[in-house]
């Protein structure tokens, strides 16, 4: 039987019996990110290079994100965002892009190969999400 975690009021609070529980979320938490790792590197890019192209499809609504807001949402520093996003570039996964209006910005726009891996593994991921949702849901209210 599955215990729901109450979320405590205080550290104090929490009961010998929300560990378990607690350490049953991070193992799904951690399997489906491992499966995520393999199911990239399976397609052929790294896994941070995948993390990338999510991040700039995801942020892409207002055009292409700036190095500085993909660092922000893969809780990179920003020199490190700017090596991921050249090595990203070197595979032909992305391209770059001085901003028009600001050029000290660089905007990072994903290629054709950057869309098609995206479109394999972005439906995969879902999946996968949808299959862990019930157990998610059963350890957190």
């Amino acid at each position: 039987m599955i215990r729901y975690i109450v979320m405590p009021t205080a550290a104090a609070d929490m009961s010998e019996v929300d560990y378990p529980q607690l350490l049953s979320f991070r193992t799904a938490l951690r399997r489906f990110l491992r499966w995520s790792d393999d199911a990239a590197e399976a397609e052929g890019v790294a896994p941070a290079q995948y993390q990338l192209l999510v991040v700039v499809k995801g942020l892409g609504g207002d055009g292409p994100p700036s190095i500085g807001q993909i660092a922000e949402q893969l809780l990179l520093r920003h020199h490190s965002a700017s090596e991921l996003v050249h090595r990203a570039e070197e595979s032909g996964l992305v391209r770059t892009r001085p901003d028009p209006s600001d050029h000290r910005l660089i905007r990072v726009s994903l290629t054709a190969r950057g869309e098609r891996v995206l479109a394999r593994l972005g439906p995969l991921h879902v999946e996968e999400l949808a299959r862990l949702a019930p157990l998610i849901a059963s350890l957190v209210r």
